[in-house]
């Protein structure tokens, strides 16, 4: 799916929209205006991949503008370096914020003025219990929360708030909270916390503020003074809608954004919790944020994934009302389609074993001339060397086939991918394993096709001994072994020890020009693509995805 094209599926916050701007008592003739919010305590996920998408998509849909907001309300956790990497993972998967990014933090001031004037007017108090002790007092559905404080003065609460302020009192000593309703079926609105203290120094107002909004305080802010329409988020906060709208009719501002949620995503053998992929970075279960196992935007990149096949993803699975689990091999599958079409076609020989042609003239080389995409005619073809001596995969010869095994094997013949049609004569023992395999060429079935007209049912791909070169392969499977790592289990105790093999492989010489990001399909084996840690000289390929597709046939 290329960026710009419309996104033809059913989406129930299009129906909304458009129903907005038949009634207009929402819109009151602005244009739609939506935005990504992200927290800079980590690296993006597929997740917020899926929250970028509609965000920017539905902007762009209605022919609006979207906003990129750092939520950093968080002190302690958030770090300058994430800020660039969530820019980057924007960019990249090909939408543009354009001069409207923002952080939470550039609106502190106002959001503390806004708190004074909810003391001011009887909406909030300072409150001296615990964090421990105001979940202890919340009440259950036959009992209302109880707060000791709730009827403190306003001039008390507006002298103990300027002295939070002022950093007067150590952490978790005070909060503000705000004064609702105690008895409230939704315990979100039974005298929430608005504001906490907090001496961690922020990453961009330093030692300024030791006071900080809660985000469901700061967010209806920074949305409506960002003049946002539709504040789009996932389903975790469709209980924190009524806190929502009470903050906005509460402010005075001119915009009343509306709140809608949709399902958040979640995908089989793999965990969508920030603090569960910190850990798994932390402990050194993996390499970093970007290794390609992660289901971080940066780590999907880094295997081979493609912006557009991202998109695509997301695109296919839509925007729904209800929360779902998506088979990993959906993504794949998506990834699969668009490398079919744009990667080059190359032989790769991941586990080498020596096919020694005896008919074949020992100093002699042919060149072949071979599209590097069947299924894209205008890209150029490229040279490959065939001699004597050629690598074949070692699991493409038995001594004794199995049942309904068609490759090479004593007696049998294979084509050789574009070159000659071969006939195995036989093979040599090395300590008990098969050292070299031997077999005679048919000189009159160049380019693979016997002059005869006999079936030949399996085609083999080779690399020619005499011309290659070498490069490391790393190989991926699921980093979890459970279906749902999300669940009880330790997180730990679920790893995966095979998710990685390394191994040395021999590759056709046009590989050596290839750059770091590109994609190729290695005939018969699957779609890799060279890493960041490649060197001039030593390559070394991610395998994206095997060509093999899973989802088409469950």
């Amino acid at each position: 799916m290329k960026h710009g094209e419309e996104v033809k599926i059913n989406n129930f916050v299009y129906d909304i929209i458009k129903d907005d701007f038949k009634r207009n008592e929402k819109l009151f003739g602005k244009k739609i205006h939506t935005r990504f919010p992200p927290e800079p305590n980590g690296h993006l996920h597929i997740g917020h991949a899926k929250a970028i998408c509609i965000n920017f998509g539905v902007a762009e849909k209605f022919g609006g503008i979207c906003n990129l907001r750092m939520d950093d309300t968080n002190p302690g956790k958030e770090d300058e370096s994430y800020v660039q990497g969530i820019k980057k993972d924007v960019k990249w998967l090909g939408f543009d914020w354009e001069d409207r990014f923002y952080y939470a933090s550039d609106y502190f001031p106002q959001m503390y003025e806004f708190a004074c004037n909810f003391i001011d007017r009887g909406l909030a108090y300072v409150c001296e219990l615990t964090p421990e002790e105001v979940r202890k007092n919340r009440g259950d559905l036959s009992n209302p929360a109880v707060s000791p404080y709730r009827d403190r003065p306003t001039k008390e609460s507006r002298y103990l708030f300027e002295k939070m302020k002022n950093g007067e009192f150590e952490s978790r000593k005070m909060t503000l909270r705000a004064k609702i309703d105690l008895i409230s079926g939704n315990f979100n609105m039974r005298d929430p916390v608005i504001y906490r203290i907090d001496h961690e120094k922020h990453h961009r107002t330093g030692n300024n503020w030791c006071v900080f909004p809660m985000y469901d305080f700061a967010h209806p802010i920074e949305d409506a003074l960002e003049d946002i329409t539709h504040s789009l988020c996932s389903l975790e906060f469709e209980d924190h809608r009524p806190l929502y709208d009470w903050v906005i009719n509460n402010i005075n501002t001119t915009s009343k954004p509306r709140q809608i949620e949709f399902a958040r995503l979640s995908i089989n053998y793999t965990v969508m919790s920030k603090r569960k992929l910190s850990r798994l970075v932390e402990e050194k279960i993996v390499s970093g944020w970007d290794d390609p196992r992660m289901p971080t935007i940066s780590g999907l990149r880094r295997r081979g994934y493609t912006p557009d096949s991202i998109r695509k993803f997301c695109q296919k699975i839509g925007v729904s009302k209800v929360n779902g689990i998506v088979d990993y091999s959906f993504l794949e599958y998506c990834l699969r389609e668009i490398l079919n079409v744009e990667a080059k076609r190359v032989m790769v020989v991941l586990n080498p074993i020596k096919l020694i042609i005896t008919n074949y003239p020992k100093d002699k080389t042919e060149i072949f001339e071979i599209p590097n995409n069947p299924n894209r005619p205008e890209d150029k073809t490229r040279k490959i060397t065939f001699s004597c001596e050629i690598y074949i995969e070692s699991e493409d010869f038995m001594t004794n086939p199995i049942k309904k095994y068609f490759r090479l094997f004593p007696g049998n013949e294979v084509r050789l991918k574009s070159a000659y049609i071969v006939k195995c004569t036989g093979y040599k023992m090395n300590e008990g394993k098969v050292s070299e395999i031997y077999a005679e060429y048919d000189p009159n079935s160049r380019g693979g096709n016997a002059a005869d007209g006999r079936k030949v049912k399996s085609t083999i791909h080779w690399v020619d001994c005499k011309n290659f070169s070498n490069a490391q392969v790393r190989l991926y499977e699921n980093l979890f072994l459970s279906e749902n790592p999300e669940g009880d289990q330790d997180l730990l105790s679920d790893i995966n020890k095979e998710s990685i093999k390394i191994v040395n492989c021999k590759m056709e010489k046009s590989l050596d020009e290839a750059k770091v990001g590109e994609s190729y399909q290695f005939m018969r084996l699957g779609y890799f693509c060279v890493d960041v840690d490649s060197k001039k000289g030593d390559l070394i390929f991610n395998r994206s995805v095997l060509l093999k597709d899973g989802f088409k046939k469950k």
